[in-house]
């Protein structure tokens, strides 16, 4: 039985992306010009870039054994596969991206009821059709090979669906958003079958817990100071932690050192309240991984 993990990176957009998260976990990824095998220092594992799109389907059909791709593309294969963790990363920001049905700003449709007849344009196609019909909802759905803003802009489609994080580029085109269909974001998922063979199972699991390790480092910083005796309890009750600070005397003193891991977006606000409460020598540094 052969125990190599064949694993798929997302070839595209969320290729960087992916591969930083995977250095921040522990594996170096590289990548050389025109090569879709990329090197990895695993040698449990190879690699093969491959699009977010066809992913799931070239692990349904055991071509790779696991890979990343987005929520949104199982949806659109109905692959049958095994969703192994939700990673929310992206090469915008750290959040879900959503599937949207925009139109043109000054357009009469207000709703995606009023979009009856009419034709959509779009490359998630398969789970457009679902969704309109599921809906009671006829309308035409084409394929759209890239630049969709466009379409609607030049008179080829009613209105498109298309993927955002922050709307800038439909805005940018003149169009505005009447509907979120969905909200997308990557997922690492499995073959059946490898995740049946035990070594296989272990080693996908310790990708996943890595990878989610590094995207909670990602919100997190850690935090150590200097308190006096008198104001340690005070310093204390101010210090969100994951379970509670670490606290340790310092040699032949009355003074103590706490250390916390804390949320990044507290800091500015946390910081100048220690320091207003007697903590000093306060260092703040990053994280690789929480778990």
């Amino acid at each position: 039985m052969n125990d190599i993990l064949k694993l798929g990176i997302p070839k595209g957009s969320l290729q960087q992306a992916t591969i930083e998260l995977f250095k921040r976990s522990g594996w170096k990824i590289t990548v050389s010009d025109r090569n879709y095998f990329p090197d990895i220092n695993d040698d449990t594992i190879t690699c093969a870039l491959c699009r977010a799109q066809e992913m799931a389907i070239n692990v349904e059909n055991g071509s790779l054994d696991a890979g990343l791709t987005g929520k949104d593309w199982i949806a659109e294969n109905s692959s049958d596969v095994n969703v192994v963790a939700d990673l929310v990363y992206s090469k915008v920001s750290a959040r879900p991206a959503r599937w949207v049905v925009a139109v043109a700003y000054d357009s009469p449709v207000k709703t995606i009821k009023d979009l009856n007849g009419k034709k959509i344009s779009t490359e998630l196609m398969k789970y457009t059709k679902r969704y309109f019909t599921e809906r009671g909802i006829d309308v035409n759905v084409e394929f759209s090979w890239g630049a969709t803003e466009a379409k609607v802009v030049s008179g080829l489609a009613d209105a498109i669906v298309e993927i955002t994080e922050t709307e800038s580029t439909i805005k940018a085109h003149g169009l505005r958003v009447i509907h979120e269909m969905m909200q997308t974001n990557t997922q690492l998922i499995a073959n059946h079958e490898a995740w049946k063979n035990p070594k296989k199972r272990e080693k996908i699991e310790q990708i996943a817990l890595l990878l989610k390790g590094a995207l909670a480092a990602d919100k997190m910083v850690g935090l150590k100071m200097n308190v006096p005796d008198s104001r340690l309890e005070k310093i204390v009750s101010l210090l969100p932690s994951l379970n509670a600070p670490t606290v340790s005397s310092l040699y032949q003193s009355s003074w103590f050192s706490v250390e916390t891991v804390v949320n990044s977006s507290t800091v500015r606000d946390l910081i100048p309240e220690l320091m207003k409460h007697g903590a000093e020598g306060i260092i703040e540094y990053s994280l690789n991984k929480v778990i």
